[in-house]
């Protein structure tokens, strides 16, 4: 009988990143709308009781541990399970090679997406790219081995995936300016005066999205949507004057897009990750789905701020890394990982992280035209002049 076999449009996914929660999520999506989607690949860093939960239910084809030292302890649980497990920075890359996968969703935080994203388009992989830190480092070598090995980059990002909606059956030459919407994070319309003293508890607290810490804390420095605003450019070929951000409360508008001839096109929904996970891995379909329904009555009044480079000064010097070009957004990346970190373990304060990040901007040897060996350096220095500058504090 047939009942067995897979539907012929099944789409076989590679998830780097499981554990998190981009990952998480991307896998409701997938138990939602099994078989059409199919695990074949699950990565985690170090979360190791997760992965094999998550391997145990969706049982891919292979499974892989970064940190090595958890090797043992997922390959004994899946011990019989006919799922291979491996472990390592080089297994992570490998594994995106199979023949069988259709699409990779990076899911992965920083620096560390890069050369996975790179190993899996030249293996001639679609790529559904939550890890905007990869785009924000290397956008013209990523956007230029896309098109190289023609494959798909697909944003999850809801800014992002919101701008990509609204391009299908546009003339890319006929868009004037995007508008990234933020939503202001928890700290919206303070002041430096109480920005000297938040905690990472309150920093924590977004309004209105659930996501992983190290997201969540660029969120209430708006260098998230800093780190946006560079991705846009590589995403969607634009120019620095053609990307502004709006401050979006509600989040309920995700992007807009204003056109040459002056009219505005906007993708809305409710602030819901799984939205723009699922149109990736769907795309060029729309799936249907049970998740909930937005409805104009319950968000009568949509508003909008400009937003406060001068208080949070991230987004400024996102925009000052992007003008400049070369590898300072690469610098700018790297040493905003560090001081997060150091954030998290309560090293530094609130206002001090900028205050590194601008200083290691002016550290930091410039390179106009970067290779990737010059990126990888760039990382290097930047980290280790972050970390030399929070240690004074």
């Amino acid at each position: 009988m047939n009942s067995q076999k897979e539907p012929v449009n099944v789409r076989h996914v590679a998830i780097l990143g499981s554990t998190g929660s981009i990952g998480t999520q991307a896998l409701e999506v997938i138990r939602e709308h099994s078989p059409r989607l199919k695990v074949l690949v699950l990565t985690a860093q170090s979360n190791a009781q997760l992965l094999i939960d998550q391997a145990l239910e969706f049982r891919p084809r292979w499974v892989v541990i970064g940190d090595e030292m958890q090797y043992e302890q997922v390959r004994y649980a899946l011990k019989g399970a006919g799922i291979e497990v491996l472990c390592g920075v080089a297994s992570l890359c490998d594994v995106t090679t199979a023949a069988e996968i259709d699409i990779v969703l990076i899911a992965l935080v920083g620096f560390a997406g890069l050369q996975p994203t790179l190993t899996a388009i030249q293996a001639g992989k679609d790529i559904a790219i939550a890890n905007k830190e990869t785009l924000v480092v290397a956008g013209g070598l990523v956007t230029e081995l896309t098109r190289k090995h023609q494959v798909k980059l697909l944003p999850v990002d809801s800014e992002h995936s919101a701008i990509f909606q609204c391009l299908i059956g546009e003339d890319n030459d006929a868009v004037e300016k995007i508008y990234l919407t933020a939503s202001g994070g928890p700290f919206r319309g303070k002041d430096i005066q109480f920005l000297s003293s938040v905690t990472k508890k309150q920093a924590l607290k977004h309004p209105n999205w659930v996501m992983g810490a190290k997201v969540t804390i660029d969120s209430a420095t708006l260098m998230n949507k800093g780190l946006e605003v560079i991705e846009a450019k590589w995403l969607f070929n634009l120019d620095v004057s053609q990307i502004d951000v709006i401050v979006h409360p509600q989040s309920i508008i995700h992007s807009l897009i204003q056109f040459s001839d002056g009219s505005i096109k906007a993708q809305l929904g409710l602030p819901d990750m799984k939205l723009p996970i699922q149109y990736a891995l769907g795309y060029p379909e729309r799936i249907a789905n049970s998740f909930s329904r937005f409805n104009f009555m319950d968000y009568p009044n949509l508003t909008f701020e400009q937003a406060d480079t001068v208080t949070f000064r991230n987004l400024a010097l996102a925009f000052e890394a992007l003008q400049a070009g070369g590898n300072m957004p690469c610098a700018i990346n790297a040493a905003n990982e560090i001081v997060v970190a150091e954030f998290l373990r309560d090293e530094i304060g609130f206002l001090q992280m900028s205050d590194v990040i601008e200083q290691c901007m002016t550290k930091v040897s410039f390179v106009k035209e970067p290779s990737f060996e010059d990126y990888l350096e760039t990382d290097r220095e930047a980290r280790v002049y972050a970390q030399e500058l929070v240690d004074r504090f």
